[in-house]
């Protein structure tokens, strides 16, 4: 079983272009359809096409209309090129933002050409879905020759996520606002949407503190003072600095001193990412039923795993200002383990993880299950987050309790799930749906 270290910005985990978006013929009609034309140039060619009817004879009245919209499909196109911007663009844009959030960049435009530039705007050439540039067609109606312009780039990141952006560029709609003309200015990068998530009030765990090998050095980035409490046997792979010599040649064996702050409270949070996919004709039908939902976006149910993901933000970052430590275990395909340590920074590094992990189209459980005992030794509490209640999650609670570990159970679940949950064995257990994660209904577990 492998086991790895989650690194957000690991090229395993980025989004890769498919087979067909490497075609040359499909990267030219989404620059030319998707960046090139506009949505009033689109209209305007449907009714050029729709007029060459016009053509059979030149006494048919259409043949004009035909005549026309060539004329202006024409003129806009060479006036565009003649004033396409020739300039210089400096700035950057955010690495990171928040799903729900707009990402906004600053940069400055300097006209750099011998004529002046109408109707500038500066855009992408095309965004990943659902990313979308909010101000893609905002313009500037006059920049002269020499002069620079401030302008902002403002993209809306509804869905957590690694989006690979594309070249940022300046371009113009001059004359006629059917086409943009112009050239990449500043090279693609990235952007890490972070999950939302809404802060709790309280966590309420069974915790209690177990020996940490290492001490705080392998646990957290804050100093402290240690304070010394007695000698203990040594164990393998300790620090020989720790050794107590005059106990070692009295007793005749390894002693270590023993220091307090080698003693925490570790929390495990299991997040389950098992979703067996859906039939095709209901992935349409849950589809058109967000369409028709009213309200904005953020108002809109959100799917299990994303509530999953959200609520274990919202664990993660009450636990990250208390004294725990925190293993996030990702269950999915393979296990992915990231310890975070007493500190706030560590609470950032979580979101980066969440904001890459991936639903599991098959079951894992028979396969990490092993894997996350392991683990689980130094652990004081495991917050498990499962998606439904079966068998397979039945066995892994059970698995969790016999490690000897606190377990504390959340079922995130729209309806009753797979199997009745045994509170007698497990605890009571936290039963939320989705809708109530998402408009924050959760404040405390």
């Amino acid at each position: 079983m492998h086991v790895s270290e989650y690194d957000p910005y690991s090229p395993t985990i980025r989004k890769k272009d498919s087979f067909a978006n490497r075609l040359l013929l499909v990267r030219m009609h989404k620059h030319y359809w998707y960046y090139r034309v506009t949505y009033p140039g689109k209209i305007l060619l449907f009714g050029f096409f729709l007029s060459g009817i016009g053509t059979i004879s030149v006494s048919v009245p259409i043949y004009n209309l035909f005549s026309i919209l060539m004329a202006l499909i024409l003129i806009d196109g060479l006036a565009s090129w003649f004033f396409r911007p020739r300039c210089e663009l400096k700035g950057d844009f955010p690495a990171q933002t928040t799903a729900g959030q707009p990402a906004v960049g600053h940069f400055t435009v300097t006209n750099t050409g011998w004529l002046p530039v109408y109707d500038m705007a500066v855009a992408f050439r095309w965004l990943e879905k659902p990313l979308t540039q909010l101000d893609r067609d905002e313009t500037l109606n006059y920049l002269p020759r020499g002069e620079s312009a401030e302008v902002t780039v403002t993209i809306d990141a509804p869905q957590r996520g690694f989006y690979a952006l594309p070249k940022l560029g300046v371009h113009t709609l001059f004359p006629f606002h059917l086409n943009r003309s112009g050239s990449a200015a500043l090279p693609g990068k990235s952007l890490l949407v972070l999950p939302s998530f809404h802060k709790l009030t309280s966590v309420d765990l069974p915790v209690g503190s177990k020996f940490q090998p290492g001490g705080i050095a392998l646990t957290s980035n804050v100093g402290e003072s240690p304070e010394y409490v007695g000698n203990r046997e040594y164990v393998p792979g300790e620090p020989a600095r720790r050794l107590d010599f005059r106990s070692w040649a009295r007793l005749g064996k390894p002693v270590v001193r023993e220091y307090q702050e080698e003693y925490y409270c570790r929390i495990a949070l299991i997040l389950d990412t098992y979703m067996p996919p859906d039939p095709w004709l209901i992935r349409k039908l849950k589809a058109l039923g967000q369409r028709s939902q009213p309200g904005t976006r953020a108002a809109q149910s959100m799917n299990v795993l994303e509530a999953g993901i959200s609520l274990t933000a919202s664990i993660a970052d009450a636990l990250a200002r208390g004294e725990y430590l925190i293993d996030l275990f990702a269950a999915g395909p393979e296990l992915y383990v990231f310890r975070a340590g007493r500190h706030t920074a560590h609470f950032e590094n979580v979101l980066e993880i969440l904001s890459c992990v991936d639903r599991c189209p098959v079951d894992p459980f028979e396969t990490i299950g092993p894997a996350v005992f392991e683990e689980l030794s130094n652990v004081s509490t495991a917050v498990c987050l499962f998606l439904d209640w079966d068998k397979q999650r039945e066995k892994m609670a059970r698995a969790v309790l016999d490690s000897g570990a606190s377990l504390k159970t959340i079922i995130i679940h729209d309806g009753p799930t797979t199997m009745p949950y045994n509170s007698d064995e497990f605890g009571e257990a936290y039963h939320f749906t989705p809708d109530q994660i998402a408009r924050g209904k959760v404040e405390a577990i």
